[in-house]
């Protein structure tokens, strides 16, 4: 069998360790014997460990009583870890298993675990959205993509947030064993075998927390109450009433974005709320939101989130919104779509 661990500390997510699990534990029932996998997990310190969400883990043993040498390490991540401290024989402990087995892979910020034994130098990673901007200051000699749902580099495969841990799982699966068994895993657990998009789908795009009575303020009002209107700069300047050299520069400088890819997020994140919440046909929310056209829209969705409107709209609109008919998605596209699920 294949030998394969997961870390557990207190306060891990409970999802970041039984979702891996879960895959991998249903994959054993496709899998012939000897590529079965055999999972014990590993706490950082002896008894129970209390996960953030308050179940309980009962390790098979502690870290130091293993040697780190497992085809498959999975390193959990939790909502407190990056505020966490270890003792040092942890960082080495981690450091050697990284060189002693086949494959080390985190879960949303394990990545943390991974930065402090200094074996993420040089590495292409990603971790939770949310994460990212503090895992790149601790570990500037990483490369850190914010917006990866997983990323492979070497033995090495890092994931996103929480339920991006299954993601990867499935990854591995079909990787290792072919896309088969990745198909049959999701479809006993009801899964997508490979999620359109990235990160930012999920995670709040626009950041406008500036001064209420600023000039700039003023321009961010002005935006979200006439999306459909010509918001070039020199208009938005007139409306801060500067030049438009000073207004880009003070707006970036409290606002941290240029003026147009404020607009153009603007934009983006009022038709995703149209795309969640009603069945309107996507040229009326591509107008109603400023794209002007349909084909501006996708372009739009695509370079920032990595997927088209009709697939965000199938991945996301609200049962509660009413019909789910989408008028304007082509037939093509729907299979394609209808393609990338898996149907129990």
């Amino acid at each position: 069998m294949k030998t394969a661990a997961v870390l557990v500390f207190p306060e891990v997510q409970g999802l970041d360790v039984s979702g891996p699990l879960d895959v991998f534990a249903e994959a054993n029932r496709f899998l012939s014997s000897e590529d079965q996998y055999s999972f014990e997990i590993l706490g950082t310190e002896p008894g129970r460990i209390r996960c953030s969400n308050g179940l309980e883990i009962h390790p098979d043993r502690l870290f130091s009583e293993s040697d780190g040498a497992y085809e498959l390490l999975l390193i959990a991540g939790g909502p407190t870890l990056p505020q966490q401290s270890f003792a040092p024989s942890l960082y080495s402990w981690i450091r050697a298993a990284s060189l002693s087995s086949t494959c080390i892979c985190t879960i949303c910020n394990g990545t943390f675990l991974l930065a402090r034994a200094g074996v993420l130098d040089g590495k292409h990673v990603t971790t939770h959205w949310n994460d990212a901007a503090s895992l790149a200051r601790e570990c500037p000699t990483a490369v850190v993509s914010p917006d990866r749902l997983y990323i492979q580099d070497g033995n090495l495969v890092t994931s996103a947030g929480v339920t991006a841990g299954i993601d990867m799982s499935l990854y591995l699966l079909a990787r290792d064993h072919g896309r088969e068994v990745a198909i049959q895993v999701a479809k006993q657990l009801l899964l997508f075998t490979h999620r359109a998009g990235g990160q930012s789908q999920f995670s709040p795009y626009l950041n406008t927390s500036v001064e209420p009575s600023s000039l700039v303020s003023r321009v961010h009002e002005y935006v979200f109450a006439n999306l459909t209107a010509d918001l070039s700069l020199n208009v938005l300047a007139n409306v801060a009433r500067m030049s438009v050299r000073h207004f880009t520069r003070i707006f970036m400088r409290e606002s941290s974005i240029s003026v147009m890819d404020f607009v153009e997020a603007v934009r983006l994140d009022a038709a995703r709320s149209l795309l969640e919440t009603t069945s309107r046909p996507i040229k009326a929310i591509a107008y109603e939101c400023g794209f002007c056209t349909a084909h501006r829209m996708r372009s739009v969705f695509r370079r920032n989130l990595g997927i088209s409107p009709q697939d965000y709209r199938a991945h996301f609109l609200d049962p509660a919104s009413g019909s789910r008919q989408l008028p304007d998605f082509p037939a093509r596209e729907q299979k394609s779509h209808h393609d990338t699920m898996i149907n129990a």
